[in-house]
């Protein structure tokens, strides 16, 4: 009996934290980083700020947790009716890791352009890197291109490199929309053709190699 009590709890504990989280996620798409607060994320589901305190210390663990939802919904979003040559799966990938960033900006700003440095301190990168899906799934399509021969060289180099370009892109058209990139879609599709291009002109090295600049 009291197993199943604790169970109850726990389940009760984890529907409420995945409330939080969705609330912080709207909060995040309708003002920003800068609107996400302990007391705004506590009006917004309707509980005292101490109530959210018992679930996210501070606004650093709000980001956290959010980064990893994100992180799973980018994977899935990636995954979703990847083609079968190897190639053309890390060409869809790097599409939709694009349209993610387009189709949710802020989110996107407050994720991977945060300018708070003790928002995700070292150890939780560390975290975020082993366990993130997103990352993952970019390392298997950039493996099975190798296996295939289609690229050559250091999985995660070519990964990193990769994640470089995209990310470079992505945070660029959404931080200047009225520089002249021209169409939105076909300069993506531009950057794509010229980074892996890049990659493809060569065996890539692995990271730090001091003959690589």
């Amino acid at each position: 009996m009291a197993g199943r009590a604790v169970s109850r709890r726990e389940l009760q504990k984890a529907e409420i934290r995945a409330e939080l989280i969705e609330a912080a996620h709207t909060l995040v798409k309708e003002g920003g980083y800068e609107d996400l607060t302990i007391r705004k994320l506590a009006a917004r589901v309707g509980y005292a700020p101490m109530s959210v305190y018992s679930y996210f210390p501070d606004k650093h663990a709000i980001l956290f947790a959010l980064a990893q939802d994100a992180f799973a919904v980018l994977a899935r979003r990636m995954e979703r009716d990847a083609p079968a040559d190897p190639l053309e799966a890390l060409i869809k990938l790097m599409r939709e890791y694009a349209a993610f960033g387009f189709d949710n900006p802020n989110e996107y700003r407050t994720v991977f352009m945060t300018r708070d440095p003790a928002a995700l301190p070292d150890m939780e990168m560390k975290g975020i890197e082993k366990d993130n899906p997103a990352l993952q799934l970019l390392l298997a399509r950039v493996q099975a291109c190798v296996d295939a021969g289609v690229l050559s060289g250091d999985v995660f180099a070519i990964a990193t490199l990769i994640w470089t370009f995209g990310h470079g892109t992505v945070s660029l058209l959404i931080s200047f929309p009225n520089y002249p990139f021209g169409d939105r879609d076909a300069y993506v599709e531009r950057a794509i053709d010229i980074c892996l291009a890049g990659i493809r002109s060569g065996s890539v090295s692995p990271l730090g190699d001091p003959r690589r600049c």
